[in-house]
């Protein structure tokens, strides 16, 4: 035997286990113990999972334990997956373990053992594809795709009905340069609900069966079936949720993500990983083409920009006006609309809804009643904000005003406007809001979309549709008119990425309105001085992400700088922060610290924020995981850490 020692991942969540393993090889077991099997060893007088990572020669010890089994002789690890499994973990101070359990599905033995199904190759077409060719420079991407290059943009896709919105097509036509290049694909979309889109779109193209699709909520059957094609190489086109961003693609060309500032692209489970830094991190491993593509621009993604490490595709502010739904605000002149500042639907909305149902349906956007809004001035209603940091203020569970990032204020709030001391939440519920468009709109059907009562398409006539935050659903032949009613609400979320997030979401429904030309109207019920209000009527998400990432790199904020969160047991936080030894290194004057502070609302719980800068950033990380490895082997009370967490729970 060449290779009797088989290096073995072992499913050890623990820090200071987050290393291979080496085994011996029985003999009985040379063939089957291939890299990217699943295996049973014996680790600490225990049976547990694992799955090899190579075979190698004997290094200095020769008496190692034997693997005990081998579970299945399929390669469901391949080194390129196993090599971002470890990048991954590294860059958010977590675990191999707890990043594999996600990268590869749980094996269902029926499906393994069965015929693999037959995929027939995709077509493929002479002519080129409409969406695309509209953007400047993506000739240039498309042939770099096809040629075998590795280019990389940021796509800010026009929010319209019309073909230059239509970003599953655009991700297919990609897809197509690539493949027709003899590379693989993998597209991402956030949801059920996109990622039919993009299974519409992908079909159409290049005909059903020739693509995988995975997706959690297929069934462990079929997703383990699709996830074997796709790791067997039977498929060179893979589409998926959040955890296909580690589908085994034989010879990746391309990642391409719709929406990175979507939430459902966060991993809810430890070490916590944002499928965009994933996908980022992938194309960098394995030299492959990636495109970031969003009605709206995250900071993230401009950073990136702005280092040209992506190039950016997208259309002019002017030349988006002209080719969307006109976008305005309701009047605030008080000569033509004296209540048009405090009226929920001015003069102005009533008008565009009345227009707008002459030729079809209408959509309402409402505030999610779900969300949790910023405390406002309760004398001039100006948002409360942090003094230290000017984020949003909340008061969760009545347990007194915080910053989510600063933690408790220490002291009394004012209100820097008008010297007020009192604050109200504003929040407004949706059926009443319903019933409120019943009575004014009278023998008009009312329709009601939200994560409760999801409604996917509705008819080309005269209807009002109330949709929460992304879920309105399409309209057959686009809507005639759309208003964001109560849009400062989406403003009041006491986060971080409460702008950026708002103009998400509003970008979403003017790309679900006609264009202009055919009478497409977006009607804003808002200040329209606020800056995430301007950028909406300038269709500028570009522009907006410059500002809100010199905004946050001012302020010391994610991304301009790296942010790591640990929370647990007070006293464990403390000792935490002891251990990390902050102040002995030249480096730690630039580490800034937060904390620990009690979080309101959980049971005795702790955290300790820190924050670096970007070149500093690996080294915090890693002594961060260092510090969890010691207080592992000691059996300490667990922490858990988070880097550069989307929302602060």
């Amino acid at each position: 035997m060449d290779e009797p020692v088989a290096k073995v991942a072992v499913d050890l969540p623990l820090a200071n286990l987050d290393r291979p393993f080496d085994y011996a090889v029985p003999e009985e077991l040379d063939a089957a113990a291939r890299p990217g099997a699943r295996v049973k060893v014996r680790f600490a007088g225990q049976l547990r999972d694992g799955f090899i990572l190579e075979r190698a020669g004997y290094g200095e010890r020769t008496d190692l334990t034997a693997l005990h089994k081998v579970v299945s002789p399929e390669p469901v690890l391949t080194p390129a997956v196993a090599a971002l499994v470890r990048a991954v973990a590294d860059h958010y101070a977590g675990s191999f373990a707890d990043v594999v359990r996600t990268a590869v599905p749980p094996r269902h033995a029926a499906t393994e053992k069965a015929a693999a199904p037959d995929h027939p190759p995709p077509v493929l077409h002479a002519t080129e594809g409409e969406v695309l060719a509209g953007y400047p420079e993506s000739a240039h991407f498309l042939t770099a795709l096809r040629t075998g290059g590795r280019p990389r943009a940021a796509w800010s896709v026009l929010p319209t009905t019309a073909p230059a919105g239509d970003w599953a097509a655009g991700f297919v036509e990609a897809a197509a340069a690539t493949v027709d290049g003899g590379r693989g694909a993998l597209l991402l979309a956030p949801d059920a609900r996109q990622l039919a889109r993009l299974q519409a779109a992908a079909a159409a193209w290049f005909g059903r069966g020739s693509f995988a699709v995975l997706a959690a909520d297929a069934g462990p059957a079929s997703r383990y079936r699709n996830f074997l094609a796709t790791s067997r190489g039977a498929v060179r086109l893979v589409l998926g949720t959040r955890a296909a961003v580690f589908a085994p693609v034989h010879d990746l060309g391309l990642v391409a993500l719709w929406d990175d500032g979507n939430d459902a692209w966060s991993e809810p489970h430890a070490p916590y990983w944002h499928a965009r830094e994933v996908a980022a991190l992938r194309a960098h491993l394995e030299g492959c083409g990636l495109i970031l593509a969003a009605h709206a621009r995250t900071a993230e993604v401009q950073q990136l920009v702005e280092r040209s490490w992506l190039a950016s595709l997208a259309l002019g502010p002017a030349e988006a006006r002209r080719r969307a739904a006109a976008v305005r605000t309701t009047g605030t002149d008080p000569a033509r609309d004296p209540h048009a500042s405090v009226a929920r639907l001015p003069h102005d909305a009533f008008a565009a809804v009345r227009v707008g149902l002459a030729s079809g349906p209408v959509l309402v956007q409402v505030p999610r009643a779900g969300y949790l809004p910023v405390l406002a001035c309760a004398t001039c209603r100006a948002p409360a904000t942090c003094p230290s940091c000017g984020q949003g203020l909340s008061d969760p569970g009545g347990s007194g005003v915080q910053c989510r990032w600063c933690g408790p204020l220490l002291t009394a709030w004012r209100c820097p406007e008008c010297g007020g001391t009192r604050l109200r939440t504003p929040v407004v519920g949706v059926a009443r809001t319903a019933e409120e468009f019943g009575k004014a709109f009278p023998g008009t059907p009312v329709l009601q979309a939200s994560a409760d009562k999801p409604l996917a398409t509705v008819k080309d006539e005269p209807a009002l549709v109330l949709a929460t935050p992304g879920a309105a659903p399409v309209a057959t032949g686009g809507y005639a008119a759309a208003i964001l009613l109560d849009a400062e609400l989406l403003l009041g979320r006491p986060d971080l990425r409460a702008g950026e997030e708002a103009l998400r979401r509003w970008l979403a429904v003017v790309a679900l309105v006609r264009p202009a030309d055919r009478g497409g109207t977006v009607v804003a019920v808002a200040d329209p001085g606020l800056r995430e209000i301007q950028a909406l009527l300038r269709l500028d998400p570009v522009g907006y992400a410059e500002r809100e990432l010199a905004d946050r790199a001012a302020a010391g904020f994610p991304p301009a700088v790296k942010l790591l969160t640990i929370e647990g047991a007070p006293e464990a936080v403390e000792a935490g922060r002891s251990a990390l030894g902050l102040g002995r290194e030249p480096g730690d004057a630039n580490v800034g610290v937060l904390g620990p502070f009690d979080l309101p609302g959980e049971d005795a719980l702790a955290r300790l924020t820190l924050r670096a800068p970007l070149a500093e950033a690996p080294a915090l990380v890693a002594r961060v995981r260092t510090m969890l490895s010691v207080r592992a082997a000691k059996k300490e009370p667990p922490l858990r850490v988070r880097v550069d967490p989307q929302v602060l729970g």
